[in-house]
């Protein structure tokens, strides 16, 4: 998938075709992973999670997890995102949160998730 850099800080959005492909950098700095799609709230419109690949060693895909959006921040240097996900903790992730497993209408798994990676979930913010 083409790595496209996410638009300039010049304003405070950005289009989601230009964040699908934009890279993730853990806590040093070290790219991880692409963002593969978004996925927003229909309610609300509010981007609830992302799907993410994760690469492995010398760049072997490690699979694409859930992770609830604010588990990302933005890094206008990078042009990228970081995360403080590791690698550890996704060998660990619900194994409903990969592959398209997941229930998007079951709460219980989504607050599962959150739980999982320590975030208020994206439904009391609305």
């Amino acid at each position: 998938m083409e790595q496209r850099p996410a638009a300039s800080s010049e304003h405070p959005f950005i289009e989601s075709d230009r964040v699908e492909g934009t890279a993730v950098y853990d806590t040093q700095g070290r790219h991880v992973g692409t963002i593969e799609r978004l996925m927003i709230e229909k309610l609300s419109g509010q981007v609830a999670y992302v799907v993410m690949s994760f690469s492995g060693l010398l760049g072997s895909s490690k699979g694409a997890y859930t992770l609830p959006w604010g588990k990302l921040k933005y890094d206008t240097k990078l042009r990228g995102y970081h995360t403080d996900i590791s690698e550890s903790e996704l060998s660990k992730v619900p194994n409903f949160a990969q592959g398209g497993t997941f229930d998007w209408a079951n709460r219980e798994q989504e607050q599962e998730l959150h739980d999982y990676y320590r975030i208020p979930p994206y439904w009391r913010a609305l």
